[in-house]
């Protein structure tokens, strides 16, 4: 019986401590997000939790997203909220913007990585060992070190201020963790499959493309959330690389903007700060499944 107490116990102060943490965690996002459904006026003078003093009588709505956005701006009522050229702010092209950079710069290196780390672990050739040491190695070296030498071959190249510029940076930053976290998960899966895809006649490429591709879906998934958040919040690879191009510019980049040009304006930096956070939450619980199995790839073996 007192054993049994003592578990109770322990559950109720373990699980005590974590809703503690989750509440702590959250009520920063709780604010934001309250914040941006709030004017300016109140804003500046009340603090957000005071919006569930009543709401019933709580001033909320839509312009700030509505003013970030560009949408509805010829409304009366929303006119009168935009000042200090607000209305040119135009969020949603640096959304589209840093879609257009975040997919392919999460797409390219997951497909690099996974047809290196299957070579690496399924194929003999000289100097196996030491090139995946090597690549290993890169995942302690600081990216802003390679920063400068980079840019210096864009400019030869006319590659800055370019998609193709940014999309390249990040995979090269990105290749080292995805070659080495697929490696650990592809390196586990059974010899036996393979052994019977190559007596079938089965080329490398169709056992990576038919086999190695399905089964590796966790570690895959798990390596596409962390690329993409952090592709997607990256602000120095893109100052660097995209420059001041605004035709280019990423949300971190519009939002750093509004950041200098709106340093009073906080109801619309929550709101744009806000909108920044929608897709890595939909990225990350649409893959949230795969997570953990992804980060124990190649932990347990057996």
């Amino acid at each position: 019986m007192s054993g049994t107490r003592d578990s109770l116990s322990a559950k109720i102060l373990v699980y005590g401590v974590l809703v503690i943490l989750a509440i702590v965690w959250t009520t920063p996002t709780i604010g934001l997000l309250a914040s941006s459904f709030r004017p300016e006026d109140d804003v500046s003078s009340t603090g957000w939790w005071t919006i569930f003093n009543d709401l019933s009588e709580a001033d909320v709505s839509l312009d700030n997203y509505r003013i970030v956005l560009g949408v509805g701006l010829d409304d009366p009522d929303v006119q009168a909220k935009v000042r200090r050229g607000a209305e040119n702010i135009q969020l949603f092209d640096a959304v589209l913007n840093s879609l257009t950079v975040a997919i392919p710069a999460t797409a390219i290196p997951i497909l690099i990585a996974a047809f290196a780390a299957y070579g690496f672990a399924w194929i003999q050739f000289p100097g196996r060992r030491a090139l995946f040491i090597a690549v290993v190695a890169l995942l302690v070296v600081p990216l802003q070190i390679a920063l400068i030498p980079i840019l210096k071959d864009y400019l030869r190249l006319d590659l800055g201020g370019t998609f193709l510029g940014i999309w390249l940076a990040h995979t090269g930053f990105g290749l080292p963790l995805a070659v080495y976290l697929l490696y650990n998960y592809i390196s586990t899966l059974p010899r036996d499959i393979f052994e019977s895809a190559f007596i079938d006649g089965a080329s490398h490429f169709t056992i990576f493309t038919r086999l190695i591709l399905p089964l590796s879906v966790p570690a895959l998934a798990s390596f596409a959330i962390f690329q993409f958040v952090w592709v997607w919040n990256d602000l120095l690879v893109a100052l660097v690389f995209l420059s001041a191009n605004p035709e280019v510019e990423v949300l971190t980049q519009r939002l750093l903007g509004m950041l200098g040009t709106f340093g009073t304006d906080w109801h619309l930096l929550t709101a744009g700060a806000f909108i920044s956070m929608i897709f890595p939450l939909v990225i990350f619980f649409s893959l949230q499944r795969y997570f953990v199995r992804g980060l124990l790839a190649g932990s347990v073996k057996g």
